[in-house]
């Protein structure tokens, strides 16, 4: 079916709505899985994730699933509260179902006094006319007027913004990104080199009256014309909004033995007028304290200069005229014009100051955390400012210099100047690994895939997300403190679970908890509650490390495995990504909303290759988050990136969704099973792929691309994968093929062998497919992927009626009970589904005891206090024997899966 594609811009403007048809849910096309027709109203409740109104509110940008069929393409939306009052909306389409009607709409609510913690979304059959855009372009600029400010943004050259002003005057002047690179810190002598951004294209992304989005793109330029560093950097405006939203993503394309970055950050100047002790200076800590203090402070002189004056410092008001003989004696007073604050690690941050450039810096404060929020102004005005995720993203940095004259500087720094520079460098030499022979008996003693070349960081990006509010007076404790909340947290509206789940979203293998599953709810949560707590108690911190966990634990030394091989980081490794994601759609929970969007960030940022040989491939587990030779569609998987761009219409995500559509073409040059046999194919135009974790990847992105875009041609190389792995002489049991690459179509694998492998359906694969058996219904298909389902887990009896042969040894049987569940479903098979429980249950390749015990370890066995999971029963899958074994983020993420699968396709708990 050939959908039309709808610009963002039509749907803004014009449309009408169509009759509604019937809702139908995902799934409704095919005879096979139960049907539930979801009658209710077409409205949508929206709530906040924190469940209260969101602090200092400026704006936010969300998205809203609808059953199919029920709102046609082109339609409009209304919102209005529970008192039926109506806010202006701006809303465009993100994903479409095959019938062309809305699957997933996003909507921008601007700026507004938000005293309510629930809306009404609806759809209209007439949108409202559109209001007069933010931004109007030249030749040269952009301006972006928000109401209370107006942006130049110079289409090229080093300012990101030239000037800001807030209600006609100026705020901000110059705005520009700093790099600051040094060669080796083990040799002696080192010269920085400093960088400014270079701007060589300007786009407005949504011109729309209610949002505005602006794509900034460059590089880092020397004053040699040498560049580093491609960054994009979108701007984020709403209407009668004074706040300035910035998502910064930087691209590495250095030499990490050479280029080791000192300092990253974004600056810009701020004009200023009023006299030194009526300049104001804040930081935020991340505990709710404050630190605030005056330019030139007029408390602890010998001479009082009033109690009044004090308490108007104080609070950031103008003071009252200054008597004698203070007044006359305020040249002797110092002005401090330089604030310096210094997060060098999650559990340590410091205050320093000095009166000026070539004078030295006192000791001013110091604490744990900061909350990466300051503030730099006087009683007419100023900007606060902060990085989101400050303490976590460690070293950061927030410098104010020159605040004593006309015109100070405020700099975010992304990586901060005084810490020590980034060392990207891998870990070891490669400890004589010279041969394949070499390679893989290293890979069996440490897990670790090593290969000379292939664990350099060239590629890997990073995403930071900044925020400037300019304001017309130095804020009360109580308003900045409301701001800073809204930085670091910022407000997200959304459907319950109950009303994603009847859109018929994200597959049919999750549902809303439900009365009488206590049981399983209870273990869901405490798993999920012991890595939130994990992330905390072994610091998962840092600029290239937060938002993911470890891989395997070491009970030995009572620290997770950070420094062996294949064990450190997990980098998705068997869809912890997943495991959260569909634990947020059945639990609603706001702490996990926001462990899963920090997990989002990080690997499809950190763990993928944008540039270079490896892009856009993901790298498997390491030490170093890029080390690992295996570059696998596996780690940069649509699927695991889906949820956050739907749920938040994030325009970073959508780019890193649309990078994989042509992923394959990589695997021609990197093959990524090529130390276990796989072979590159010997036509240029095809690849080899597993029919797993390779097509899996690949129909994910496809998939993603055409409920996108309505994309014909997309959706016919996805519809020729999946009829050709069903022609196949096994099915999905023939375990590869060559796939040509414009077609989508594999060639035949007639080498007579089954093949399976553990890994296949646990990246993705499972919940991808019962998508497409609901999307695109293929007979064939769906035939080739429920024998897979029901025979994985089957007795060899079982496998030999049906295959002519059993299967050779199978794992992770725990992990498969969700396809046997799925197979039941959608046969309405109750013994099946009663297998699938017995399966999960026996937990054989994953947890067979699930508790809920820890212990704790006392010092001197560790460093400090710890607590550590109690060991659980595993069975070993060469002996047959159980023995007990640390806690798995592997079998964790895949019981998490499967249970939530289980309580959604198997009816209740066994």
């Amino acid at each position: 079916m050939n959908t039309p594609t709808f610009s963002r811009r039509a749907f803004v403007k014009g449309g009408s709505l169509a009759a509604l048809a019937t809702p139908l849910l995902a799934g409704t096309a095919l005879a096979g899985p139960r049907q539930t027709p979801d009658t209710s109203a077409t409205g949508v409740a929206l709530h906040w994730l924190s469940g209260k109104r969101p602090a200092a509110f400026a704006g936010v940008t969300w998205g809203t699933p609808w059953p199919r069929g029920q709102v046609a393409a082109g339609s409009g939306f209304e919102l209005s509260d529970s008192h039926g009052h109506a806010f202006d909306l701006q809303s465009w389409p993100l994903a479409y179902w095959p019938d062309g009607s809305l699957k997933w709409s996003g909507h921008a609510l601007a700026a507004h006094d938000a005293t309510d913690v629930q809306y009404i979304l609806q759809p209209v059959a007439q949108p409202a006319a559109a209001g007069k855009p933010l931004v109007t372009e030249s030749a040269t600029a952009l301006v972006l007027d928000t109401g209370p400010l107006r942006c130049v943004i110079p289409r090229q050259g080093s300012q990101l913004i030239s000037e800001i002003r807030r209600q006609g005057q100026p705020a901000l002047l110059g705005g520009e990104l700093l790099l600051r690179v040094q060669g080796d810190p083990d040799q002696p002598v080192q010269e920085t080199r400093h960088y400014r951004s270079e701007v060589r294209e300007a786009v407005v992304e949504q011109h729309g009256p209610v949002r505005a989005v602006i794509a900034l793109r460059g590089v880092h330029s020397a004053a040699d014309g040498h560049s580093l560093l491609p960054f994009s950097v979108r701007l984020y405006a709403y209407a009668g909004s004074s706040a300035l939203r910035l998502l910064h993503s930087i691209v590495y394309d250095g030499n990490e033995q050479e280029d080791f970055i000192q300092g990253l950050g974004l600056s810009f100047q701020v004009p200023l007028q009023a006299p030194l002790h009526d300049r104001h200076v804040r930081f935020v800590g991340a505990n709710g304290g404050l630190f605030g203090e005056a330019v030139r402070g007029l408390s602890g002189l010998r001479r009082d200069p009033g109690e009044g004056v004090i308490a108007a410092q104080r609070a950031g008001r103008a003071t009252p005229p200054l008597a004698e003989p203070v007044a006359s004696g305020l040249g002797y007073i110092p002005a401090f014009g330089s604030y310096r604050l210094l997060q060098a690690h999650p559990d340590g941050f410091s205050i320093a100051k000095r009166t000026a450039s070539g004078q030295g810096w006192i000791q001013a404060a110091s604490g744990e955390r900061a909350a990466g929020v300051g503030y730099l102004g006087a009683p007419d005005g100023g900007v606060v400012f902060g990085i989101r995720n400050f303490w976590q993203s460690y070293p950061g940095q927030l410098d104010i210099e020159d605040a004593h004259t006309e015109q100070a500087r405020v700099t975010l720094w992304l990586w901060a100047p005084q810490a020590q520079p980034m060392d990207l460098r891998f870990y070891h030499d490669g400890l004589g690994q010279d041969s394949h022979a070499k390679q893989r008996e290293a890979l069996d003693i440490t897990y670790e895939d090593y290969e000379p070349g292939f664990g350099s960081p060239l590629g890997v990006a990073r995403t930071s997300e900044l925020e400037l509010q300019f304001i017309a007076a130095t804020p009360s404790s109580e308003r900045l403190l409301a701001i800073a909340e809204r930085i670091q947290e910022p407000p997200l509206l959304l459907a319950s679970p109950e009303r994603l789940h009847a859109a018929g979203v994200f597959g049919p293998a999750w549902s809303p908890r439900r009365a009488g599953e206590e049981a399983l709810e209870s273990q869901l949560s405490w798993y999920f509650e012991f890595y939130r707590d994990e992330v905390e108690q072994r610091r998962w911190y840092g600029f290239w490390d937060y938002g993911d966990v470890m891989h395997t634990y070491d009970g030995d030394r009572h620290v997770w495995r950070y420094d062996v091989g294949g064990y450190a980081w997990d980098n998705s490794e068997l869809s912890t990504d997943l495991w959260l994601w569909y634990y947020f759609l059945r639990s609603g929970r706001r702490d996990v909303f926001r462990m899963a969007e920090a997990m989002t960030r990080h690997t499809g940022e950190v763990d993928v290759h944008h540039i270079g040989p490896f892009a856009p491939l993901g790298s498997r587990h390491n030490v170093r988050h890029w080390g690992d030779s295996a570059k696998q569609l596996r780690v940069s998987t649509a699927a695991n990136r889906r949820f956050l761009y739907y749920l938040t219409a994030d325009e970073r995500t959508g780019d890193l969704l649309r990078a994989q559509n042509e992923a394959l073409r990589t695997l021609q040059r990197v093959v990524p099973a090529r130390k276990i046999g796989q072979q590159a194919a010997a036509d240029p135009q095809q690849v080899n792929l597993f029919f797993g974790i390779d097509w899996g990847a690949v129909a994910a992105a496809w998939l993603t691309e055409w409920e996108r875009t309505g994309d014909d041609a997309i959706r016919q190389r996805l519809l020729n994968g999946m009829r050709s792995i069903a022609a196949q002489p096994h099915g999905f049991f023939s375990g590869s093929a060559d796939l040509h690459i414009d077609s989508g179509s594999f060639q035949r694998n007639d080498s007579g062998q089954l093949y399976v492998l553990h890994l296949s359906a646990v990246f993705g694969l499972a919940e991808i497919c019962g998508e497409l058996l609901q999307l695109l219904p293929e007979p064939a298909f769906e035939r080739a992927w429920l024998d897979y389902c029901r025979l994985y887990n089957a007795t060899p009896e079982q496998q030999r009626q049906a295959l002519g042969q059993p299967l050779p040894k199978t794992n992770l049987k725990q992990a498969h009970a969700r396809l046997s569940a799925f197979a039941g479903y959608w046969h309405h098979d109750p013994a099946l589904q009663a297998r699938a429980w017995a399966e999960f249950h026996a937990g054989e390749g994953g947890i067979p005891r699930p508790n809920q015990r820890m212990r704790e370890i006392a010092v001197p066995a560790y460093l400090h206090p710890v607590r550590e999971a109690e060991p659980v029963s595993v069975i070993d899958q060469r002996s047959g024997s159980t023995h007990d074994a640390n806690l798995s983020t592997n079998a964790v993420a895949q019981w998490g899966l499967t249970a939530i699968a289980l309580l959604a396709l198997a009816g209740p708990a066994r």
